[in-house]
């Protein structure tokens, strides 16, 4: 049986594919078309070409060849679409393009999925490849984080610390940008940690560092606890607001250090003078 001839080979399948499938969603998406536009008889129509493709053999060169093909069309999409959009782009208005593009990319990959599931059943667990899902979001991962993670990652940060100075930010801007490494990882925290994480709690401890420099020579004993507090209550809110919770025990043991046990012989100090002049 595995053999046998599909019965459409892939020259003739693709052109299909392409034009009225891969072509119409990015056409569509781009255009600002958020919702379904393709008809029952449509979706059926292009779900039976791939279904022809590959047939004869589902995990067959034919079907392979498709997946590569799907694989190369979504790099081709991000790298002369996705890419130059948000190039350029520093701070809230690179934010705010990558959220757009990246929910963009989510449902050209959704609607995609639908006509190109027969390789997620078929071919993707019998050559142990990932997913049309995980492709699509590993292809943006590479081609736009690759380039970009530094300013984006920047971008974020200073958010967070134009926050910390008592500016009003946008906090749904930078919890759509976290929830993007999140959803990149298939719902797992590996891009959060190393591409975000990381990073922010090391600028935290420099942010907290420069303001307890500060605060223990200018402040009484009195006045810098009730800082401290403030801010690792802050800090809190920052998690329930839009960082991640796993960051929550981190967060805070390095504001308690750079704050506190950093100081503590210093603040000690400080608290036997507030009680000498009381």
């Amino acid at each position: 049986m595995s053999n046998l001839k599909p019965t459409l080979s892939f020259e003739q399948g693709w052109p299909i594919l392409q034009e009225e499938a891969i072509n119409k969603v990015i056409l569509l998406v781009e255009e600002g078309h958020t919702s379904n536009q393709f008809t029952s008889d449509e979706y059926m129509h292009l779900y039976t070409t791939v279904y022809n493709m590959c047939d004869n053999n589902p995990a067959g060169p034919e079907a392979q060849k498709l997946y590569q093909q799907y694989k190369k069309t979504m790099e081709g999409y991000v790298s002369s679409k996705v890419v130059p959009s948000i190039q350029g782009k520093k701070d809230d208005v690179l934010l705010q393009e990558l959220v757009k593009r990246w929910n963009n990319h989510k449902i050209i990959t959704r609607w995609l999925f639908r006509f190109f599931h027969y390789l997620d059943r078929h071919l993707v667990p019998r050559r142990s490849l990932p997913s049309l899902q995980e492709t699509s979001h590993l292809t943006f991962y590479e081609l736009v984080y690759g380039e970009m993670n530094d300013g984006v990652r920047g971008a974020v940060i200073s958010l967070i610390n134009r926050e910390r100075e008592g500016e009003q930010i946008d906090q749904a801007l930078v919890k759509n940008i976290l929830d993007i490494y999140v959803e990149i990882g298939g719902d797992t925290m590996k891009y959060y940690e190393k591409d975000f994480e990381e990073s922010m709690l090391k600028d935290t401890a420099v942010f907290y560092s420069k303001k307890a420099s500060d605060w223990i020579e200018s402040k009484s004993y009195e006045e810098y606890m009730l800082k401290a507090e403030e801010c690792l209550k802050d800090e809190e809110r920052r998690v329930q607001s839009y960082l991640k919770d796993r960051s929550k025990h981190k967060l805070l043991e390095v504001v308690e250090y750079e704050l506190l046990t950093k100081h503590a012989s210093k603040l000690e100090e400080n608290k036997q003078i507030n009680l000498g002049a009381a």
